[in-house]
């Protein structure tokens, strides 16, 4: 009889419920707030869902020493983690989403990559408030990153600058990405008025075969060789593009746009997700982590907006850009442009602003690149 019960009392032991704390529930709740949103409001599913679920796997309380957890070295977690850790993912998916972006509308209207890049100031702005906070310059970089609205940035940064805060930054991004259409429209409300909301832009003119081509390789050339250090999403970003838009690499621009991006976002939502271990994410920096990431797309989207306001001044007639695609300057793809779309909607039904929204927003993937290689540079 006592065998049977000492066997009984270390099964227990082992069990989650013996190990138990206050923490892991609170993440539960967290994960399950994620995966309810994702579902019930479609809020960015295809990211919430794998980081919820993946937030209830990191806070299953485990004995010490099971080698099951993500931070255990040798456990299959930890090895999927690698990816995020060592910063191969975010590559894989910038393949992904060169071979699933149309640049034309870039590629009409060149002005608008002017709008992309002011909405990166959101970066910097980010940048700045976070060593005010008492940040070092490393952690604040990573953190910087937040605002352009773009997780595998985000994931290729912070594993250069500041591994410790990984799974608080990814989190952050990808939840603010998913976020974009809550925290944007009261923005772009209040900073334009009925007249510019009802800016009516030229439709953009056609983009000949021979120009998709050339994009992204002359793109690649002179971002490249302006930031080095931003090679390797730039990289994959305009290899993907070039697979896209050949003609004779179809294959290998669904596989890339379709399998292969769905398998690592997957892998990406699901090791990020459980990262956020209690005992190492319920910390008072990530608290400050997520507040200044909220002021980053804020900052993020005033730019982008202010800035259309401001160049439509030395414009002139059907040149005018409409105030309202100033939003979509950040990287979130195509949830932003998708925004533009919505808000213009609200005011004339027949404006249909996707198209025009889709050049900033492509502006602001690279934009956000650009912008990672740039701190990289100065800070790694």
């Amino acid at each position: 009889m006592e065998n049977i019960l000492s066997s009984l009392e270390t099964f227990w032991s082992f069990t989650g419920f013996a190990n138990i704390q206050w923490g892991h529930l609170a993440m539960i709740v967290i994960g399950c707030i994620f995966i309810y949103l994702a579902i019930k409001k479609e809020w960015e599913p295809m990211l919430l869902v794998p980081i919820g679920f993946g937030i209830l796997i990191g806070n299953i309380p485990l004995f010490a020493g099971m080698e099951v957890g993500i931070y255990e070295e040798g456990s299959v977690l930890n090895i999927l983690y690698q990816g995020v850790k060592q910063g191969f993912y975010p590559p894989l998916i910038f393949l992904g989403i060169g071979a699933i972006t149309d640049f034309s509308a870039l590629i009409s209207n060149p002005k608008l990559i002017l709008v992309g890049g002011a909405a990166q100031f959101g970066i910097f702005g980010a940048y700045a408030i976070s060593l005010a906070v008492g940040f070092d310059p490393l952690q604040a970089g990573s953190i910087g990153i937040i605002g352009g609205a773009d997780g595998p940035t985000a994931i290729f940064l912070t594993s250069r600058l500041a591994p410790d805060l990984l799974g608080a930054i990814a989190v952050s991004a990808y939840s603010y990405m998913a976020l974009v259409p809550v925290i944007q429209p009261p923005i772009m409300r209040l900073l334009t008025t009925k007249k510019e909301r009802l800016i009516r832009m030229k439709p953009p003119r056609p983009v000949s075969q021979t120009e998709k081509i050339l994009f992204p390789i002359i793109g690649f050339l002179i971002m490249a060789f302006i930031v080095p250090s931003g090679l390797p999403l730039l990289g994959m970003l305009f290899l993907g593009n070039l697979l896209k838009e050949s003609g004779v690499t179809k294959r290998l621009a669904t596989t890339a746009g379709g399998p292969l991006i769905d398998v690592v976002t997957i892998l990406v939502g699901l090791t990020v997700g459980a990262s956020t271990q209690a005992d190492h994410f319920l910390r008072w920096d990530s608290i400050k982590i997520f507040g200044i990431g909220a002021l980053s797309f804020m900052i993020a989207t005033f730019a982008g907006v202010l800035f259309v306001k401001i160049f439509n001044l030395f414009l002139k007639g059907d040149n005018k850009i409409n105030p309202l695609i100033g939003n979509a300057g950040v990287s979130a793809v195509p949830a932003s442009a998708r925004v533009s779309q919505m808000v213009g909607r609200e005011y004339d039904r027949t404006n249909y602003l996707l198209m025009h929204a889709m050049g900033p927003n492509v502006a602001g993937v690279i934009g956000s690149a650009v912008a990672a290689g740039i701190l990289l540079s100065f800070l790694g």
